[in-house]
Order: C-alpha cells, then structure tokens, then sequence
C-alpha cells in the first residue's frame, strides 16, 4: 500500500504589517482584556520524534486523530519545507535556543550524553535570554537535553559521565546541592523537567526533585533520594502538561508577556502512553502517544482561551527531527528495533520501501509520510518536520508556505517580530523570516543545511537537495542528488544525470560549512 501526500497550491495572501508597541497597561491581579500594544505571549511546543507525516493536516492518510494540531494549522500557517538542522534532538535543540547551526558547537554531532557540560556557551545569547532581556517571563516544561552539571560528593564526574547507560547512575551525586550551566543559567526564569532523560532527574528550577521512573534507566544507587517523588513515564506527560496550564493560568493576571516552552518527551521511545489513550489509534501504542500529545497541545490552546490570551499569543509547533519509526499499525511489536531509523546508510539502494516494511497492504501507518529515511538520518524523513505558526489576526489563516524555513530562524524571526536588534555574535546562521511567517512569497533563505547523527551533511536549495556521501569534506563514499519537486521521496539519485549542478551544491556546502555564519547573503 503506497501513501502519497495531498498537494496544495502556494497561497500569496498577505496580511497588514506588524505592529508592536512596548506599552504596557494591564493591572495586576485582574483578568485582561486583550491588548493590542502588548507584545504578544510566545509558545512554543517542541515535539520529540514526532515525523512529518503525522498530523492529518500534513497527511491525509495519516492514522492519528490529530484534531487539536489540525486546528491550529487551520488557524494559522503550515510550513511544507521547514528543516531541522540535524535528524536528532540535542543539536536540534541547540539550533532553537541559539539560531546556530550545531556542528559550531563543541558538540559538533550526535545527542547529549549524561551530566555533560551545556553545548551552549556561558555567554552565547539563547532565545529565552533574548526575551527575558525584553521584559518576558521565560518558562520551560519537559526535555532539555542541552546539558547540564551535577555536583557530587566526591569532586568527581557523575557516574555514568559520558555514556548513556551506567548500572551505578549517579552514584556519587550529591542530590541536595543545585545543578548548574541548566536552563536557568540559559535564560528560564522557571524550568520543571529533566535536563537528559537517560539521568532521569526530574529539576524544579536547580533543585532535583523528582524521579523520571524510567524503563531503560536507573537512579538505585544514588544516595538520599527517598525523599524525591518517582514520576512513571505514562504520567510524565499530564505532569508537564498541568505545570504548563498552571503557568498559563498565574500568567493571565500579570502584566508582563511570557514565552513557554513546552518540550514533552513524546512519541520518543520507550512508548508509553496513559490508560486513557492506549489502544485508542489504528497505529500502534505509537499512534496512541501522538494522539495523547495532540491532547496535550488541546489543553494548551483551550487554556490560552480560557484566559482571553489567544489574540495576542505567537504559538510554535515543530518537532526536533522525524519519527524513529519507519511504520507503526495496531499489534506491532514496538519493541523491533528493525522498525527504527539510524545512521545514514550509504548503501541506498537497500533502504526499505513501504512495500517492503508492509508486503500484505494492511492498513499501516507511516510516520514520516512518503518521505524517505527516519530519524538519525540526513534523507527528508529524518530532517524536514511539520511546522505551524499561529497568530490570530496577525498571520493569515489556513495557509501553506513552501519557502525554506529552518528552526535556526525561529530565534531571528522572533526577534523581528519584537523589533529586537541582534548583536552580531547571537544567531549566527539563523534570518528573520517574518515575512515567511506573513505568507508572502519570497523569503532572505537560500539554502538550509541539514545533518545525520553520523555525521553525514546535506544541502537542501530551490528544488535540489545533496547529500555529501562522506562525512564533512572527504571524498570515501558515493554523493547523492535529488530533485525534491518531482522526487520529494528521494527514490532516484540524478549524480551521474546532473553532476554539475552536485558539484555546484557540493562547492556551496563546504563552503558554508567552513564560513563563520551561513546567514550572509
């Protein structure tokens, strides 16, 4: 059974300019009206593994009822050519909180491992910092994942430093003292989540205070932890959820603008859906945990409303890189790692197709769509996510934009929006694609260059996308080219059919990957 994609027409609406007025006028302790000269709330929901193809908005024959996303895709805009920087999730995360491609950071690829150092450097600018320098209350919920220090007993690293999995975790943490280098020294005013979740330690703030009861991990051999309550992972979402609306509700009667950041762990494997929702999808326990994230985003959007703050909030949603999974159905076993996505093979050829991941045509679900690859990978499935913008009455409604966008914009963007100039040194390779967000045609992005977690490069440009066989600037491995207009699956390397225009791209590419800043031209 093939899936294709629905196609839609590029819409040229326009919308009036943005106006922003730094005055504020509200009194606190009393609900407010909406307030035009308010700099607009911001909101933005990152999802962790989520394909391009789940949402029924981005995928007529999608398995997942996804009401709630659909109906902020309606309600705003739906980027069709959005990238992540890389197909996994610290880099990409990097990407969002500082407008930097992540291969500048000491971490040049891969995700973070346990109790390292941040990837963000002590004085780099981040988005939540930018707008908490402009009078915004910052808060985060859910997955960090861009390091942070532990302080232990002994002076030493954390056992388990440095790896994924250690039987001793944690041994030595002195689990009374703070943490540091975390989302409060990047810019939170507030932060309830872990920083990695393979560390399983729940923070309020610097403080450890909580369990994440994790299946693959333990905490046993840490010391003094009784007193810390466990959070299982079908209720870590609902836990993260309710700290949000809470924030939500305490925001609606103060006077200052405030950013949310809501980073859930979900669908990132392990699977782990609550009672209310399991078996609730044709798409396996998979389809189960987006359906329960849909859920999720409703209650952040109903509590917006709620609290008369929908007019004059910017609400995001995106993913960090595409589904781990290449198909999902109900009754998999969602434990077949053969099912997951890694690396980016060179060997195309013998890349799984549909038909062979599913050779009866019962129905399936495809998470990332017709796109071809998964996470960790540097083909479309592993780096293009589904992205929405709404803004009521600022950004038009129900409109598809096929312009290049990256998540290294949002940051830029953002700053544009709220007339913020930039110093020079802070988003290095992200542009203030306002007028992307606007629905207007043109955007200042040429190209976006995108990453697998074996370090693999591609550079998407117009219509063609390369992929350097090799990794960073050798020449060991076979190229690849496609013509992603009439190929968006990537089934046919056209190399040897164009090799000039790979040349060009593959000049284009080293070229920006050995540039101090992409965002030039």
């Amino acid at each position: 059974m093939l899936i294709y994609f629905k196609q839609y027409t590029h819409s040229s609406l326009t919308i009036l300019s943005l106006s922003l007025l730094f005055f504020i006028s509200s009194c606190k302790g009393q609900k407010k009206e909406y307030d035009k000269s308010r700099p607009p709330n911001i909101v933005i929901i990152l999802a962790d593994d989520l394909g391009y193809g789940d949402i029924g908005y981005y995928n007529e024959n999608s398995l997942i009822p996804t009401s709630n996303l659909d109906k902020l895709a309606s309600e705003g805009i739906s980027l069709t050519n959005a990238y992540c920087p890389i197909a996994v999730c610290s880099p990409t995360r990097y990407a969002l909180m500082t407008g930097t491609y992540p291969w500048r950071s000491w971490n040049e690829s891969g995700v973070m491992r346990n109790y390292e150092r941040s990837m963000i450097e002590k004085d780099q600018l981040t988005l939540p910092a930018m707008l908490k320098q402009n009078g915004y209350v910052t808060a985060g919920f859910g997955k960090w994942h861009l390091g942070t220090s532990f302080q232990t007993t002994d002076g030493q690293h954390p056992v388990g430093y440095g790896m994924f999995k250690a039987d001793k975790n944690g041994a030595n943490l002195d689990i009374t003292k703070p943490v540091h280098d975390g989302p409060i020294d990047h810019g939170f005013d507030k932060w309830l989540g872990f920083s990695c979740a393979s560390e399983c330690w729940i923070l309020d703030g610097k403080k450890i205070v909580a369990i994440l009861d994790h299946p693959y991990y333990t905490t046993e051999a840490a010391q003094g932890t009784e007193h810390l309550e466990a959070i299982a992972m079908e209720d870590y979402l609902s836990y993260i959820t309710n700290s949000s609306l809470n924030f939500i509700r305490e925001q609606s009667t103060e006077t200052s603008p405030f950013f949310l950041y809501f980073a859930p762990y979900v669908p990132h494997t392990p699977l782990a859906p609550s009672e209310n929702f399991k078996n609730k999808t044709q798409a396996g326990q998979y389809g189960d945990y987006v359906n329960e994230l849909d859920d999720s985003v409703g209650q952040l959007l109903n509590a917006l409303a709620e609290n008369n703050l929908t007019d004059n909030t910017i609400v995001l949603f995106a993913s960090d890189n595409g589904s781990a999974f290449k198909i999902s159905y109900k009754g998999i076993e969602d434990s077949d790692k053969r099912n997951r996505g890694g690396g980016h093979p060179v060997d195309i050829d013998n890349y799984p197709t549909k038909e062979s991941l599913n050779p009866n045509g019962f129905i399936a679900h495809y998470p990332n769509g017709n796109l071809k690859g998964a996470k960790s990978t540097a083909w479309e499935g592993g780096v293009r996510t589904p992205l929405i913008v709404r803004w009521p009455k600022q950004i038009p409604a129900g409109i598809k934009s096929h312009q290049l966008f990256a998540l290294n914009d949002v940051m830029p963007s953002l700053a544009g929006i709220l007339n913020i100039v930039l110093p020079d040194d802070a988003a290095l390779d992200g542009f203030d694609l306002t007028g992307v967000l606007k629905g207007e045609y043109k955007g200042l992005r040429r190209s976006v260059i995108v990453q697998s977690s074996n370090n693999i490069f591609g550079l998407r440009m117009g219509k063609w996308k390369f992929i350097h066989g090799s990794k960073r600037d050798h020449n060991s491995a076979t190229d690849e080219l496609y013509d992603l207009s009439i190929d968006p699956s990537e089934s046919k390397n056209l190399l040897k059919e164009s090799p000039e225009i790979a040349k060009m791209m593959k000049r284009e590419l080293l070229k920006l990957l050995n540039s101090k800043r992409t965002n030039f031209n």
